[in-house]
């Protein structure tokens, strides 16, 4: 089993490095922010990236595929960690480097946490969709074709943005990974904390609790959970879910029957060539019905 894991992993490394083209980062705001964290110092980067905290600088790490692969497609993923930080190479840079396999562009946005600023985040993705759609030619990206994805945490963020969102600002699809959705009972305390405070209004629970936002407008997604994750507890995909199907929004979910909880795009996953698999054939179907 140990052998055939690792054969499984130098394959898919073999398979990136042949469907990567380039990766570069940007610096997100060339212009100040319409609000500040307040946090200051450098930022803090555990074990290469597996962690990432005191985000004062957000940018966007883009991975593109050859040009003779290139879809058009891409995907702006954000990273989970409870709001108080990032888990930047399991949720991040993986699934960037995996799309590049499928020809699509990954871009991994280091947002920067809301410490006290709730609106924080959901700016940082606006911006990454502004400056995604306004260089889309030089990414050799359809700007019509640019998707969202997030885990846990950077899940309800993901959500957020396809349910609060400008004309220009609007996710084309969303992929989510365990995502927290409602901040209501069933929600991840610690996430709710730091995104909104402790002391909340009726109406800023509600606002925030994203199965409550959806609407007849909102993109088409496809969810990733397992039935055992004891920190962020399936009702907040099924209520999403069944959000998403009460307005007639295109939805699919998938509960794995173990896992827990942040798991990644890994091979330590039981079924992670099963979300693979899935994501590749929805990715097809969003791009045939858009072409």
């Amino acid at each position: 089993m140990k052998n055939k894991k690792t054969f499984a992993v130098i394959s898919l490394l073999l398979l990136m490095a042949a469907g990567m083209n380039a990766q570069t980062t940007v610096k997100l705001w060339h212009t100040a922010p319409p609000t500040t964290s307040g946090l200051t110092g450098e930022e803090k980067d555990e074990n290469g990236g597996e962690w990432i905290h005191n985000i004062t600088v957000p940018t966007l790490e883009i991975y593109q595929p050859v040009k003779s692969r290139n879809t058009g497609m891409a995907v702006i993923i954000c990273p989970g960690g409870g709001y108080a930080g990032v888990a930047y190479n399991k949720e991040g840079i993986q699934l960037a480097q995996w799309l590049t396999t499928q020809g699509i562009t990954g871009i991994v946005l280091k947002y920067r946490m809301p410490n006290g600023h709730k609106e924080i985040p959901l700016d940082d993705v606006h911006q990454a969709f502004r400056y995604v759609r306004e260089n889309a030619p030089s990414l050799n990206i359809d700007r019509n074709m640019v998707g969202i994805s997030g885990f846990s945490a950077g899940g309800h963020l993901a959500a957020t943005a396809s349910t609060n969102y400008t004309q220009d600002t609007r996710p084309d699809f969303s992929i989510l990974f365990y995502p927290v959705i409602t901040m209501g009972e069933g929600t991840h305390q610690g996430s709710r904390d730091l995104l909104l405070g402790k002391s909340l209004s009726k109406e800023l629970l509600e606002k925030y609790s994203i199965e409550k936002q959806v609407t007849p407008d909102t993109p088409p997604a496809i969810l990733f959970l397992s039935s055992d994750d004891g920190a962020v507890l399936p009702l907040n995909s099924i209520g999403y879910y069944n959000a998403l199907l009460a307005h007639q929004v295109p939805a699919s979910m998938y509960i794995f029957p173990v896992g827990g909880h942040g798991w990644g795009i890994n091979y330590g996953f039981r079924y992670n060539d099963e979300v693979l698999s899935l994501t590749k054939k929805w990715l097809e179907e969003i791009r045939n019905k858009k072409s």
